[in-house]
């Protein structure tokens, strides 16, 4: 499985960025797809999860601006990020997983957001 991840750039705090991660290869019914963020100096962090069932699940710092989506057709999955901040500013990784409890895993290369104040 392959994940390319698109949308990301600098913009101006309080503007919004809709990220994408596209997946192709063998993906399995029972999946879940992240993104996930790593600043500089900081350790990667969880921004939010949708299942292959639709359940959604968010860091609690940004469920009240980032909205996680998916396409199953295309197999892509969208990160709408809004009222950006500088403290957004990190790159941003999709990841797959699939199988049962989840056991295998895959990451996207990542994409670079970045926040001016």
């Amino acid at each position: 499985v392959q994940l390319q991840a698109s949308g990301g750039g600098l913009v101006q705090a309080g503007e919004s960025l809709r990220l994408s991660c596209a997946a192709s290869g063998s993906i399995f019914n029972n999946n879940v797809m992240s993104w996930y963020r790593q600043a500089p100096g900081k350790q990667r962090e969880l921004v939010a999860s949708i299942t292959s069932g639709g359940s959604t699940s968010y860091a609690d710092s940004m469920k009240a601006r980032f909205a996680i989506s998916r396409d199953y057709a295309k197999n892509t999955v969208y990160l709408q990020m809004n009222s950006l901040k500088p403290e957004d500013t990190a790159v941003y990784y999709c990841n797959l997983k699939w199988g049962v409890l989840y056991r295998y895993a895959s990451w996207g290369q990542g994409t670079q957001v970045t926040v001016s104040s």
